[in-house]
């Protein structure tokens, strides 16, 4: 799809929002911080009590994070740094919030701020900081510095085609890229007739509404709810274990029991031949127990992949001009952070094909954290003392028939349980049959024929699996093609050396063949 189809399709949805609730809960966040910072510049002593009344605080502590809120206020209140910092976020207020002010001026200002954050105590890489920081920003005038969630405007920039920040972007920059976008959203609404959104304020709030449908604000009966798909290929949620059965074809009580060893460990793998489904019954039951599916992220692991990756590492970066490297924290920094704000969620973090990376390597200390969460212990390039937050649970997936991977050493295969995707084992036990009489009746020779092809190919840990025909329309043609272009290939390079057996596996044969039962 074109730039300008998805900006008429993200137009059209605006168009059945309501935002009022959310631009009365921001505007009083607005008023009551600027009470706070008139106090605060005017040299009055009671403007960090300000901070802690309802409904400002409770305001604050949404907007902000649970966690980086009340680090925020106690910094600034407690600290000559934080508090001096807080001033010249806020000093001359009307200079920086003129309609002719220039970018630059608000810019300098959050850098300044977040160059004077004690280091680690807000974690998870820039956008983690800019958040608490472009709410702040909020007493200088809501409509023209609102705030930032990284999770909204990544999901958005993607729905309309709009790039992303660049990946060295600090915090400063991932603001400067958000306004950016906020200026383009009012631009393409106006040229679409649209009166709403008419300034940056009213424009994050509805991409806050179009990416979170359950929170204050709903779209209109009758308009979308939320997007079909992420770009996935995976629907909606489901709201409950029992609808995401009926989705996937599975056993409630299978979904139950996982859910029951991820209580235990905080951690599983899903393990099993190519084609069982792992990835997507990860994701699915991972966004289905958080909630919300900005409350799971998704890495996969490779050979290259490393502990600088995937936890906390030295990255190239401009700073004032010159090259050099800045510290970056990884994707489970950032999950950890995300899960902290969050304290009542759970979050989770996917890694698909989790045993294609070096894992001692990859996980480093999170050998131990992974085991003791709660406990602390100081990561390699920071120094900052780190633990795993308690409603952060990790799935990953596992492919055991690629031999070229390495196996899972002992010490990780203690710290995680292990649920079995066979074709010869619920969930995936006759789960293609169940799939082609719910969606191509009059096909089930073809699970028959891959019954059969698995019972000659008798290897458990590289059997066919059910996903190569689980495809919209699947109709022979389509097997055919499947089975030439996907199948056969994966079992000649199952069966090297014995290409005589090969034939045994042409797809008529098999379906003309009696079940070796």
């Amino acid at each position: 799809m074109d730039e300008a189809r998805r900006w008429d399709d993200y137009v059209d949805r605006a168009r059945a929002v309501r935002i009022e609730n959310e631009l009365k809960y921001k505007r009083e966040t607005e008023r009551d911080l600027k009470v706070v910072r008139d106090t605060l510049l005017a040299g009055k002593p009671d403007w960090a009590g300000l901070l802690r009344k309802r409904p400002l605080y409770k305001h604050l502590a949404n907007l902000c994070g649970k966690w980086a809120f009340p680090f925020l206020v106690k910094w600034t209140r407690e600290n000559d740094t934080g508090r001096n910092a807080l001033k010249r976020l806020w000093e001359d207020g009307d200079r920086i919030t003129a309609a002719n002010a220039p970018a630059e001026a608000v810019i300098r200002r959050i850098r300044d701020f977040a160059g004077r954050l004690p280091k680690g105590k807000i974690s998870g890489g820039p956008a983690s900081r800019l958040r608490p920081i472009s709410v702040l920003l909020m007493a200088l005038g809501a409509e023209r510095y609102p705030p930032f969630k990284t999770t909204e405007f990544t999901a958005t920039y993607a729905r309309v085609g709009y790039p992303g920040p660049p990946d060295d972007a600090d915090e400063a920059g991932l603001y400067e890229h958000a306004l950016g976008f906020l200026d383009r959203f009012v631009d393409e609404a106006r040229k679409r007739g649209l009166d709403q959104p008419g300034n940056r304020l009213e424009a994050q709030s509805v991409v806050w509404v179009l990416e979170n449908p359950d929170s204050r604000t709903k779209p209109e009966p009758g308009g979308p709810a939320s997007p079909a798909s992420d770009g996935s290929g995976q629907d909606s949620e489901p709201c409950g274990l029992a609808a995401l059965a009926d989705e996937l074809l599975f056993d409630v009580e299978f979904l139950r029991e996982v859910e029951t060893l991820l209580e235990d460990k905080r951690q599983v793998i899903f393990q099993g031949p190519p084609g069982t489904g792992k990835t997507f019954a990860a994701r699915k039951l991972a966004a289905c127990l958080a909630g919300a599916r900005e409350r799971v992220r998704l890495v996969q692991f490779h050979p290259s992949y490393a502990y600088e990756d995937f936890v906390q590492g030295y990255r190239p970066a401009l700073t004032d001009g010159q090259p050099g490297f800045a510290l970056r924290g990884g994707p489970l920094l950032d999950a950890a952070a995300r899960a902290r704000d969050e304290p009542d969620a759970r979050h989770f973090l996917v890694i698909d094909e989790i045993n294609r990376g070096n894992l001692g390597k990859v996980f480093g200390e999170l050998y131990f954290l992974l085991e003791y969460r709660g406990e602390k212990m100081r990561l390699q390039y920071s120094g900052e003392p780190f633990s795993l937050p308690p409603n952060l649970y990790v799935v990953g997936t596992m492919n055991t028939a690629d031999r070229s991977i390495a196996l899972v050493d002992l010490a990780l295969r203690r710290r995680f349980h292990f649920v079995e995707f066979h074709p010869g084992e619920p969930p995936v036990l006759g789960l293609l049959r169940r799939w082609l009489e719910k969606h191509a009746p009059g096909m089930a020779w073809v699970a028959d024929v891959v019954d059969r092809a698995n019972g000659k190919l008798d290897d458990r840990q590289a059997a066919i699996g059910p996903s190569f025909f689980m495809k919209p329309g699947l109709d022979e043609d389509a097997v055919r093609r499947i089975w030439k272009h996907n199948v056969l290939p994966y079992v000649e390079e199952r069966l090297a050396g014995e290409h005589d057996r090969l034939a045994d596996f042409e797809l008529d044969r098999l379906r003309a063949s009696e079940s070796d039962d």
